[in-house]
C-alpha cells in the first residue's frame, strides 16, 4: 500500500483530534484578530477565541453560508492582506454574480497535498499518465487535478473540455492511464469512441475515472466499469473549500476527508444539531489550515452520512459516504452548478417575458441536457416567426452568459405554464443518475 504522507495518513484519532484541536484554535484566534467579517460574526455569536477549550467546542461558531460569499462579494471575506492571494477561482451564483475564492502560496501547496494524497490512496503515481478533461481556468477542477497529479509524479495532459475525438486521440496515442472528468462526459466519452471504432476498454490503457462535479450513482458507476473497463473513483470538493480535494481510495467504500485539512461534521438540516450515527445529514466542514478565504463551519448544502468503520486501506482519517443529495434547490448540470434563482435573475432582465417559466433538465445519451420554457407577456407575443426566433436567441445568449452552460429555449403562449397555489414547481429533472 502507498502513501504520500504515511504518518499523517495513519495517524492515531487520538492524536488526530488532538491536532484538529491546535488547528482549530489557531485559526479561530487568526481570524477574531485579522478577519472583519469573522470578528463581527463571532461577536454577534457572542463566542471568543478563549471559549474554544475543546474540539466539541466548536459547535459555539456561527455558521457560514454560500450566501455570505455572495453578500461579500468580491473580497469582503478575505482574511490576509491583499498582497499574499496569487490566485483566483469562481463558481456559479445564485443571481448572477460567482462566488469569488482565493489562495495564497500555502492554500494551493495545501490543496494540493489533500488531492495528491487521494490520488496516490487510488494506486496512481509516476507511472501513470492523467489527462484531465476537466475545465480549465475560473472553475477549480481543471487546475486542482492538475496540481495533485504533478505532485504524485505522473504525466499530466491538461485537454480541458470538450473536442471529444481529439480526447479520444490522445489518450490513445499518449497510452492515458486515468482520467478527470466528470461521469456523464465519461459515458459521453464511451458513445464517441464507438462511433470512432473504438473500444476504451479493449483498445487503451485507461483504467482509473476520477470523477465528480455532478450527483453519480453506484448504477453509473457498475455501468463506467462494465462497458468502458473503467474503475470510477468517486471525487469530491468545491471552490469554496479549495476545489476538488478528497476522494475514495482503492477500496471505494466512502470518501476520505483528511482530517489535518477539514473537520468534518454531519448535521440536521432543520436544527444543526449533529445526526445520530449512521443517519443522514447536511454536510458541514471547517477548513483548518486555508489562509486565505477559511470557510469555519461551512453548511456546504450536501446530503451523506459519516463513516465510522476502519477502512482496510490503513488510513485512519474520517470517511463519508457518496453524495445523496443537496438541502437546496442547486442543480448540477454537467459539472456546472445552476440556481433557478439564477434563471429567473436572467429572464426578468427581458421586457418581453413574463413571471413564469419552468426548466426541463433531461439526460440525451450521457450528457444533461436543459430546456428553459418561458412565458412571454401577452403584448411580446406575436405570429411574426423572425421576431420569435430573434426573442428566442436573445434570451439562449442572456442564459449563456449568466450560467455558464448552453440552454435551449421554448417561447410559451401567456397563461399556458401552469400555475401552483403553494411554492411554484420551477423545476422537473427527468435525469435517472
Amino acid at each position: 500500500m502507498a502513501y504520500l504522507d504515511e504518518h499523517m495518513e495513519t495517524i492515531s484519532r487520538e492524536e488526530l483530534e488532538e491536532l484538529q484541536y491546535k488547528l482549530l484554535r489557531s485559526q479561530v484566534t487568526r481570524l477574531y484578530s485579522s478577519s472583519p467579517f469573522y470578528h463581527a460574526r463571532m461577536r454577534e455569536a457572542k463566542v471568543h477565541p478563549d471559549d474554544i477549550r475543546s474540539l466539541q467546542d466548536i459547535v459555539k461558531l456561527p455558521f457560514v453560508h454560500k450566501k455570505d460569499l455572495r453578500d461579500n462579494y468580491p473580497e469582503g471575506m478575505l482574511s490576509v492582506p491583499r498582497r499574499e492571494v496569487i490566485r483566483y477561482h469562481a463558481s456559479s451564483g445564485t443571481t448572477g454574480k460567482p462566488t469569488v475564492v482565493c489562495y495564497t502560496r500555502k492554500d494551493i501547496d495545501t490543496w494540493t497535498e489533500s488531492l495528491a494524497r487521494g490520488l496516490t490512496s487510488i494506486g496512481l503515481g509516476p507511472d501513470d499518465v492523467i489527462q484531465v478533461s476537466n475545465t480549465y481556468g475560473l472553475f477549480s477542477g481543471g487546475l486542482g487535478f492538475h496540481y495533485a497529479a504533478e505532485r504524485i509524479g505522473a504525466a499530466v495532459v491538461p485537454a480541458s473540455t470538450g473536442n471529444t475525438e481529439r480526447q479520444i486521440e490522445l489518450i490513445l496515442d499518449l497510452g492515458v492511464t486515468a482520467m478527470a472528468a466528470t461521469p456523464s462526459y465519461m459515458l459521453h466519452l464511451g458513445e464517441v469512441a464507438e462511433k470512432m471504432g473504438v473500444s476504451i476498454k479493449k483498445d487503451t490503457k485507461l483504467k482509473v475515472g476520477l470523477l465528480g462535479g455532478e450527483p453519480w450513482s453506484i448504477k453509473m458507476r457498475d455501468r463506467i466499469d462494465e462497458w468502458l473497463g473503467i474503475k470510477g473513483i468517486n471525487c469530491y470538493g468545491s471552490s469554496e473549500m479549495y476545489g476538488p480535494m478528497f476522494t475514495e481510495c482503492s477500496e471505494q467504500d466512502g470518501i476520505h476527508i483528511w482530517g489535518d485539512i477539514a473537520y468534518a461534521e454531519i448535521l440536521d438540516q432543520e436544527t444543526g444539531g449533529p445526526v445520530a450515527p449512521g443517519e443522514k445529514g447536511e454536510l458541514v466542514l471547517t477548513m483548518l489550515q486555508k489562509e486565505a478565504l477559511p470557510m469555519i463551519r461551512y453548511r456546504v448544502g450536501d446530503v451523506t452520512e459519516m463513516v465510522d468503520e476502519p477502512c482496510a486501506c490503513g488510513r485512519t482519517h474520517p470517511k463519508i459516504r457518496r453524495i445523496f443529495g443537496r438541502v437546496d434547490d442547486m442543480l448540477i448540470i454537467r459539472g456546472i452548478n445552476v440556481f433557478p434563482s439564477q434563471v429567473e435573475h436572467a429572464l426578468m432582465g427581458i421586457p418581453e417575458v413574463g413571471e413564469h417559466f419552468q426548466i426541463v433538465v433531461d439526460r440525451k445519451g450521457a450528457l444533461d441536457t436543459m430546456l428553459v420554457r418561458v412565458e412571454l407577456k401577452k403584448e411580446a407575443f406575436t405570429d411574426n416567426i423572425v421576431q420569435l426566433m430573434d426573442l428566442r436567441e436573445r434570451i439562449a445568449y442572456r442564459l449563456r452568459g449568466i450560467l455558464n452552460i448552453k440552454a435551449a429555449v421554448e417561447l410559451v403562449e401567456p397563461d399556458n405554464l401552469q400555475r401552483f397555489e403553494g411554492k411554484a414547481k420551477r423545476v422537473i429533472d427527468r435525469r435517472d443518475i
